[in-house]
């Protein structure tokens, strides 16, 4: 099918090019040039703005970094809004369900269906096509563009109701994000006891403890100290702070959200936001003093 796509980083990069490697007709915008370029030379097309791509397809899918960049993309002068042929605008984008509601309301008075599709998996699942891919909107929308979906996922559809999927995603990286900061202290608390950190993980991964973290990202990029998985720190913030927000506008109790949220600050204090999310372990092993992993192991600083 003809497809555009807006936003070529790390996330949407991945994903526009598997959906030309499907035999997808894609039409894609990014503010960097050579992203566009790189994915016109394995046969999508160009477009000059938003609007340019809104003009040319039905179907414009996006992957945008903020929420800020969604609501402009989506609705403001130049945007998707005032393209001539686009009948759906598919958000890849973690904004949030208040925003999510806010895009699908302004396009609506133009006839233009918001569907909102947030994935997770990180650029891994991105590069693989294995992400999880979280749909609400119209069921006939939803049927629509469900083989396009899944040649970058794992594709379910949470529900009708405008938002649905940005709170199925929002739940998920807080768990995402507690797991790594929960991890990060357990493996800070056995290295300062004189714990081997490997040995650890191994013990984690083999009994109740074992999540995502303690699976995926302690070995790839903690033990060896590479803090290259690939999901900034600013973004994990802002998706955390998201969900403390929606958890808040409900009436819930958010004593484990307001602490995951508490110690995420301190991160982005402490490392940047573009610093990688895996980065979350080292202001915990400041505090400890001890370092986890690396060419001995981990230990005690100093020593």
């Amino acid at each position: 099918m003809e497809i555009g796509f807006i936003g070529l980083g790390k996330m949407g990069f991945p994903m526009a090019r598997r959906l030309i490697e499907a035999k997808h007709q894609l039409v894609v915008f990014d503010t960097r040039k050579e992203a566009v370029d790189a994915l016109v030379r394995m046969g999508a097309q160009a477009a000059t703005s938003p609007k340019d791509v809104a003009d040319r397809t039905e179907t414009v899918m996006a992957s945008l970094p903020s929420l800020q960049a969604s609501l402009d993309v989506a609705t403001r002068a130049g945007g998707v809004i005032e393209g001539g042929k686009v009948r759906r605008f598919v958000d890849l984008s973690t904004v949030g369900s208040q925003m999510a509601v806010n895009i699908h309301d302004i396009l609506a008075k133009k006839n233009i269906v918001q569907v909102d599709s947030p994935v997770s998996g990180g650029v891994t699942g991105a590069e693989k096509g294995t992400l999880a891919v979280m749909v609400s909107g119209p069921k006939a929308d939803y049927e629509a563009i469900k083989s396009a979906l899944e040649v970058i996922g794992k594709v379910f559809f949470i529900g009708t109701k405008p938002g649905s999927g940005q709170t199925m995603k929002l739940a998920n990286n807080f768990l995402s994000a507690t797991a790594m900061v929960a991890t990060s202290e357990a493996v800070v608390m056995g290295v300062k006891s004189g714990l081997d950190p490997r040995v650890m993980i191994d013990v984690i991964n083999a009994g109740s403890g074992m999540n995502t973290a303690s699976r995926d990202k302690f070995p790839r990029s903690v033990l060896p100290r590479s803090f290259d998985y690939g999901f900034t720190t600013g973004l994990m913030v802002k998706d955390v702070r998201l969900a403390v927000e929606e958890m808040r506008s409900l009436g819930l109790s958010m004593e484990v959200a307001e602490a995951v949220g508490r110690l995420w600050e301190t991160v982005i204090k402490d490392q940047g936001p573009e610093s990688d999310f895996t980065a979350a372990i080292k202001p915990i092993e400041k505090a400890a003093g001890v370092v986890v992993g690396g060419a001995k192991g981990g230990g005690v600083m100093g020593k």
